[in-house]
C-alpha cells in the first residue's frame, strides 16, 4: 500500500529541519557534574522520566562523587537512594557493578568508547551514545522512545524498525554536526509538542510551516 511507504530521504531532511526550528538550542534534560555521574543518570533514566532521575542524583551524586565510593557502596544503600525510581533493584545493581568496572579497570576514567561502554553493566547502544555526545561532545544519535516513534509516525523509518535501524537511517540523512542537536530536538518534540498520548494521527499538524 501506498500509504506504508517511506517518505524520501528529501523530505524526510524536511521534517527534520523543521522539528529542529522548533528547538533549536534543544540539549539534554539530565543534570550531571561529571562524565562519571553522567553515565550514573543515563542508567537511571531507563523506563522513568527525567525529571524523577534529576530528583535523587543531588544525594546520590553528593554521596558517591565518583566511581570508586560508588564501588564501595552497599547495594541496599543505593537502593535507598534510588527507590522512587522505576526498576531501582537492578539500576543499583547496574550502578555499583558499573562502578567497580569504571574504578578497577579504567582508574576511574570514562572510555571514550562506544563498544567499551557498551560492555558495562546496564549500558546499552542508546546509553553509550547519550555519554560519547553529552560527556564527549562525539556526534551520536541515541534512539529512546521518542526519536523511535517520531521516526515512524513521519514514515522516516518502517514500523518494525528497530533502535539501531533507527539511528543508522537518521545518520544517514545529516551530517554529522546535526546529530546531536536533532536527536535532542526529537525528543523534546515528542515530548512537548507531539507527545505519545496525543489523540490527533496526523504527525504533520504538529510542525511549523516552512518557511
Amino acid at each position: 500500500m501506498v500509504n506504508d511507504e517511506l517518505i524520501s530521504d528529501e523530505q524526510a531532511r524536511d521534517v527534520l529541519k523543521r522539528i529542529l526550528s522548533l528547538y533549536p538550542d534543544a540539549k539534554g534534560e539530565l543534570h550531571w557534574d561529571t562524565k562519571f555521574h553522567l553515565l550514573c543518570a543515563v542508567l537511571m533514566s531507563a523506563q522513568t522520566t527525567d525529571k524523577m532521575v534529576n530528583s535523587v542524583t543531588p544525594k546520590l551524586f553528593a554521596d558517591y562523587p565518583d566511581s570508586f565510593a560508588l564501588a564501595q557502596a552497599k547495594i541496599n544503600e543505593i537502593e535507598e537512594h534510588i527507590k522512587t525510581i522505576g526498576l531501582f533493584r537492578s539500576k543499583a545493581k547496574h550502578l555499583k557493578e558499573t562502578a567497580t568496572i569504571i574504578s578497577e579497570k579504567y582508574d576511574g576514567q570514562i572510555p571514550k568508547d562506544k563498544k567499551l561502554l557498551m560492555q558495562l553493566p546496564g549500558v546499552g547502544e542508546k546509553t553509550a551514545n547519550v555519554v560519547l555526545a553529552e560527556g564527549f561532545k562525539v556526534p551520536a544519535i541515541a534512539v529512546d522512545t521518542h526519536v523511535s516513534r517520531i521516526s515512524k509516525a513521519f514514515k522516516i523509518v518502517s514500523q518494525n524498525a528497530k533502535p539501531h535501524d533507527v539511528e543508522v537511517r537518521l545518520e544517514e540523512l545529516l551530517p554529522k554536526d546535526e546529530w546531536i542537536k536533532t536527536h535532542h530536538a526529537m525528543i523534546l518534540f515528542g515530548r512537548y509538542t507531539m507527545p505519545a498520548r496525543s489523540k490527533d494521527k496526523n504527525p504533520y499538524h504538529f510542525l511549523p510551516e516552512n518557511k
